[in-house]
């Protein structure tokens, strides 16, 4: 493709082959984008491209390379229409439903995919636990791939014959630009609860990342039982509501769990706004038995119930465990934490919810990335929770103490198979280390 049709003023005429923003991905002939990014900036990394084989880059300073430059004010910014023009605007003839929201993304995500195959949609699917393409599998990556990558895999996707996709469309792929020019046949809003601070700052700017992303949007879907999805209907007048309480008629939902009846009932309001048919709404509902790490039950014949769950945040963590409340008459034990450098605001509104919820919380190291496990356990316990650093071990103690009846909830990693840390990822699988303590 001629550089000239990409939408970048001042561009020369040169034909390109591909495009990329990490030097791991350069071909010859590539167009390569300067992304400065949190721990490195593109611009210092151009001379390698170059030797690589990009033929042009898109800065944002001219930088000391003899290739021909595109500046722009912003490079992420140019990156998402760019990428769009270059692999022909897929979602022009992708049929690309999408979920947004703080909680409930994957598995509304994962019931609205199972309802489009019922339908005969052939859907692709991209969340973070989960890619299939074409029916086959993939590696996952980001919840919503960056814009080179996005756009890419909706052309892949097109290309194998799927005719839908549906994806998880977070406010912060939305702020870095990477949804840029993608068409969304609907888009559904689950709800709204105090995560990313760290990267938006205040709940109404986490709000407004969201709300932008309708501009987007042919159809919206919004849930009202939220109180920012009331303020998102009152601007979004033509958009289909529900609520958690609203009825779901003759379908055997499978997942547990009032918050689950919610993901189900944004799923089945999605493919109606879909234009799909009742029948294969309920088989597509009815067929999904459970999401992996999603009030995942771990059984090895045990007498008590054992719920790894991804929830991270206050509300979330409330969820599931009023939720696993309702499993089992006897005791309710919590395992938890925080990630590091995420939003901290929120630690110790989570210690608060395990404290009144539970009656053993047990606060462990999740994802602590740069920071220091101790200094995270201790804000969120407050000096009133108990505290095992060690993962592994916190896990075990729970499960070892549990007896019949009694529930035992592994909450913030849900079906992560990796521990971050400092020095890099490391292995570790909270379903794996459940089974291996109850064996």
């Amino acid at each position: 493709m001629d550089l000239t049709r990409l939408g970048l003023a001042g561009a020369p005429s040169l034909e390109i082959r591909n495009l990329a923003y990490d030097t791991r991905d350069v071909a010859p002939g590539s167009l390569f984008f300067c992304i400065r990014g949190a721990s490195a900036d593109g611009h210092d990394l151009a001379g390698e491209a170059v030797a690589a084989g990009a033929v042009a880059l898109v800065v944002e300073r001219r930088v000391a390379v003899d290739v021909p430059q595109i500046v722009v004010p912003d490079v992420r910014a140019a990156i998402g229409p760019a990428a769009v023009e270059f692999f022909g605007d897929p979602s022009r003839e992708l049929e690309v439903a999408a979920v947004t929201g703080t909680n409930g993304k994957t598995t509304t995500a994962f019931l609205l995919h199972s309802i489009l195959a019922a339908a005969g949609r052939r859907p692709a699917l991209l969340t973070n636990i989960e890619r299939r393409i074409g029916g086959e599998l993939r590696p996952t990556g980001l919840n919503t791939p960056e814009a080179v990558d996005l756009q890419r895999l909706f052309r892949e996707m097109l290309d194998v014959g799927d005719r839908s996709c549906v994806m998880e469309a977070t406010s912060m792929a939305g702020a870095k630009g990477r949804l840029a020019g993608t068409r969304f046949a609907v888009l559904v809003f689950t709800n709204l609860t105090q995560d990313h601070l760290d990267f938006h700052g205040t709940m109404d700017a986490y709000f407004a990342a969201k709300r932008a992303l309708f501009a987007q949007a042919d159809r919206a879907v919004v849930n009202v039982g939220d109180e920012w999805g009331r303020r998102l209907a009152a601007e979004l007048p033509d958009a289909r509501t529900f609520a958690p309480e609203d009825d779901l008629g003759e379908i055997d939902l499978k997942l547990r769990g009032r918050f689950n009846r919610a993901n189900a009932l944004a799923a089945i309001a999605a493919a109606r706004e879909l234009g799909v048919d009742e029948e294969a709404i309920r088989g597509g509902v009815e067929a999904v038995a459970g999401v992996p790490g999603r009030f995942e039950s771990i059984e090895a014949g045990q007498p008590f119930a054992v719920i790894v769950d991804y929830a991270h945040t206050p509300d979330s963590l409330a969820n599931v465990l009023e939720a696993a409340r309702g499993l089992g008459p006897g005791k309710l034990t919590v395992v938890f934490g925080a990630g590091g450098d995420r939003d901290r605001e929120k630690r110790p509104q989570m210690g608060r919810v395990a404290a009144g919820l539970a009656d053993r919380a047990i606060v462990t190291t999740d994802n602590p990335r740069s920071e220091d496990p101790e200094a995270i356990a201790r804000e969120v316990a407050q000096g009133r929770l108990e505290v095992v650093l060690d993962r592994r071990a916190a896990i075990q103690a729970a499960i070892a103490a549990a007896r019949g009846g009694d529930v035992v909830v592994i909450a913030g990693k849900g079906a992560d198979t990796e521990m971050e840390l400092a020095r890099g990822r490391v292995p570790f699988d909270d379903r794996v280390v459940a089974r291996e303590a109850l064996s």
